[in-house]
């Protein structure tokens, strides 16, 4: 008689879950499932969603990060096995020490490697009219929520998923709504005439070096504190173009970043193009178009994790389109209309349609994520090792130093916070010192190399020397895909010093934080300024 209450309760419980609410799927929440025609999810939609999402199932966590430049909720949906969520704190703590392996013995981060999980930044909709992703992405967190087959219970054992449905929720609400104001209209599926974000419209993806817009320095807030092993970042090109592409990257790519990671990179974007494949889908390139040259598109590389760019062909935002086959176009690397070694089996024209795109982003996401799970081990060795390379860098320079006599402050502060924002180590010198033959002042900045993080201040200190690569030998040279450089100073010689001897200055430093906003005060008389805060 003792047992019978323990099996009543235990049969209650059984029954309750039986009889517990579905977790709601994006088709319910939106009346239409995500790809359809001419239906998009804008915004308050998305944002509902996830909310409901999170509170029906306990393998979905929603966090509102912070606010977007016009105040929308710029979120995080993060996606694991209820046991990962439940102790978040403790694998955070994980990534941080495997991060900086000052902080660890090679015996301890053994342990922290055979402990950890996989964790992945997935971002989506930086640029507004690449909608598809902000779509995708509520279908994707639904499957993973729902589904038990042996590969999501794989990938929430091993990963950590950190999504962002929308780099830039204003944009995303924006375009949605242009959409729909248009829909019917001989002006269906064109762009918007004004700028999708308030202030940099479409060169949002070229700020991760500047850090100018609350929307970027809100990511980089989210990624500098998990510290990702993989960065998975979904774009869209052009109509005519191949249907996805993935890395390996072309060339050039900035000797800066770990050799390590591309080769990481390439192995991974090889093999999702692979399995993209299997699924019979056509169109898949692979190193093409796109090269690795610079940080200003690209943080996490300079942050010790790999990064792989999605860029999938674009209907007319929600609207299907009719590309004939020989329509298709060239870029660097590859003819959609040729097959080629990184481009085996082009797609041959007809109707593409916003479901497509979903469908192959769908892919490559399962993909992703299941190899993620799969060498769940070798990503958090690797990720280990490229920050033991970075501390223990050999080669010069060893450090760069910002003289403490500089005409403008306020600059001086800006490059300062930058490096800061971008999880770079500056120290202050409280006393005279002598470097490579030259006296700094008291209050001089200094950055070494040989930091977790030395690479991204190495590569905004310095000149860049883009590479020349003829378009074949003798002939003109190739042209970049990006014009831009990320170099943060007019004339590095009057604003750093390069301190190339290797061997160290320890006496008299402190670590320097955020530095108080100074900016011109315009109103005040010859050239004064302003401290603007406490």
């Amino acid at each position: 008689m003792k047992k019978f209450p323990l099996f009543f309760a235990l049969a209650m419980n059984l029954a309750l879950a039986a009889f517990a609410a579905p977790v709601t799927s994006p088709e319910e929440a939106f009346g239409f499932k995500p790809g359809t025609d001419r239906q998009l999810a804008d915004w308050t939609q998305l944002t509902a969603y996830f909310q409901k999402l999170a509170s029906q199932s306990d393998r979905v966590r929603y966090t509102e990060v912070g606010k977007t430049t016009e105040g929308r909720p710029f979120i995080a949906v993060t996606i694991s096995a209820p046991e990962n969520l439940a102790h978040l704190a403790h694998y955070l703590d994980i990534q941080r020490k495997l991060a900086d392996p000052r902080t660890t013995t090679p015996d301890e981060a053994k342990q922290l490697i055979d402990e950890g999980k996989t964790v992945l930044v997935v971002t989506c909709n930086i640029h507004s009219t690449e909608i598809a992703s902000s779509q995708s992405a509520s279908e994707f967190s639904w499957l993973l929520a729902t589904g038990n087959t042996p590969e999501i219970r794989s990938i929430l054992h091993n990963d950590i998923i950190v999504l962002v449905p929308s780099l830039n929720p204003d944009g995303q609400q924006l375009v949605v709504d242009w959409y729909k104001k248009y829909l019917g209209t001989p002006y269906e599926g064109v762009s918007p005439v004004v700028l999708w974000h308030h202030y940099v419209g479409h060169d949002d993806n070229r700020d991760w070096a500047t850090f100018t817009q609350v929307e970027t320095r809100l990511a980089v807030k989210l990624i500098n504190k998990w510290h990702p092993q993989i960065l998975y970042d979904l774009h869209q090109q052009g109509a005519d173009s191949a249907r996805i592409y993935l890395p390996p990257f072309v060339d050039p790519f900035d000797p800066n970043i770990d050799p390590l990671l591309i080769s990481s990179m390439n192995a991974l974007g090889t093999n999702t193009a692979l399995e993209i494949a299997e699924t019979g889908k056509t169109g898949v390139l692979s190193y093409g178009v796109y090269d690795f040259w610079s940080p200003l598109r690209d943080y996490i590389s300079y942050h010790n994790g790999l990064r792989i760019l999605t860029e999938s062909a674009s209907a007319n935002i929600a609207s299907p389109i009719s590309v004939p086959f020989d329509k298709l176009s060239k870029g660097i690397g590859y003819d959609a209309k040729v097959a080629t070694w990184n481009f085996p089996n082009p797609w041959k024209g007809g109707t593409w349609r916003l479901g497509d795109i979903v469908d192959y982003q769908i892919d490559a996401f399962f993909s992703i994520t299941n190899n993620a799970a799969i060498y769940r081990e070798r990503y958090l060795k690797n990720f280990y090792q490229v920050g033991l390379n970075a501390v223990n860098r050999k080669t010069g320079p060893y450090a760069f130093i910002v003289p403490a006599e500089q005409q403008d402050q306020a600059a001086t502060a800006r490059l300062i916070n930058t490096l800061r924002t971008g999880d770079v180590e500056v120290e202050k010198a409280d006393a005279d010192f002598d470097a490579d033959g030259q006296h700094y002042a008291r209050s001089s900045y200094i950055i070494r190399l040989a930091q977790p993080y030395g690479a991204f201040a190495k590569t905004l200190l310095e000149i860049q020397h883009y590479p020349k690569m003829p378009e074949y030998p003798g002939g003109p040279l190739q042209r970049p895909y990006v014009c831009s450089a990320p170099t943060m100073v007019d004339s590095p010689s009057r604003v750093v010093s390069r301190w190339k001897v290797a061997r160290g200055y320890s006496s008299g430093l402190q670590m320097e934080q955020d530095l108080p906003d100074l900016r011109e005060w315009r109103r005040a008389p010859r050239g004064h300024y302003r401290r603007i805060g406490g």
